[in-house]
């Protein structure tokens, strides 16, 4: 199965790129979707987060308080860095179980949606990686539109990778500072490039064709 990796930092467009790759017809897994299951109630790392944060980040439901937890961990590098262990730990788990799922399946080719490009079940499962990029800009208009003030879109951008440590991984780069269609087309050459000279099938974003 041909592996494809898809991240970026936050803002710049990583979760639209992979919406529009499903529309292509291929699987994708998200571990956004996984973080926030293993983080809700009765999820597989609950029970280590209580225990080493405290009960005050677990909410009346039982899931991580994330609003809390996000006030913490963008100003706490320590605790941003404990998350990020406790949490990737779980997701990379689900992802592997996903994996090994759609390849039994026989699936030609699945897309791995990850916001921090891990060496250990992520790197290590692509054949090639691209990066969405967004300029500061841009992505702190695209969170204020989320809902968040400056100072807290700043501080998620700051304690994030680099453009230059993004592309020292990657296969190659999705600019996303124009149009929904203006990064269609970007996807749909990516598509050609890595896609059809494999011989995998997938539904065009500009033609609606099987290619």
């Amino acid at each position: 199965m041909f592996v494809i990796g898809i991240t970026g930092g936050i803002g710049s467009g990583k979760t639209t790129v992979s919406a529009m790759l499903a529309e292509a017809g291929l699987e994708v897994i998200s571990a956004d979707r996984i973080s926030h299951s293993v983080t809700s109630a009765g999820g597989s790392a609950i029970s280590e987060l209580e225990a080493v944060f405290g009960s005050n980040y677990i909410d009346e439901t039982g899931a991580l308080n994330r609003k809390l937890t996000a006030e913490l961990v963008f100003t706490d590098k320590q605790a941003l860095n404990e998350l990020n262990r406790i949490v990737h730990r779980h997701v990379l788990e689900q992802i592997s179980a996903e994996l090994d799922l759609l390849t039994e399946k026989k699936v030609q080719a699945a897309v791995l949606d990850v916001p921090i490009p891990v060496r250990q079940g992520f790197l290590d499962r692509c054949d090639v990686i691209y990066t969405v990029w967004a300029d500061d800009d841009i992505r702190l208009l695209r969170l204020s539109k989320r809902g968040l003030s400056g100072t807290e879109a700043r501080q998620r951008i700051a304690v994030q990778m680099t453009r230059e440590e993004y592309r020292a991984l990657s296969t190659g780069e999705l600019v996303n500072n124009g149009t929904v269609k203006e990064l269609r087309l970007q996807v749909e050459e990516m598509m050609e490039r890595e896609l059809k000279p494999r011989g995998i099938r997938y539904i065009s974003l500009l033609s609606s064709k099987i290619e």
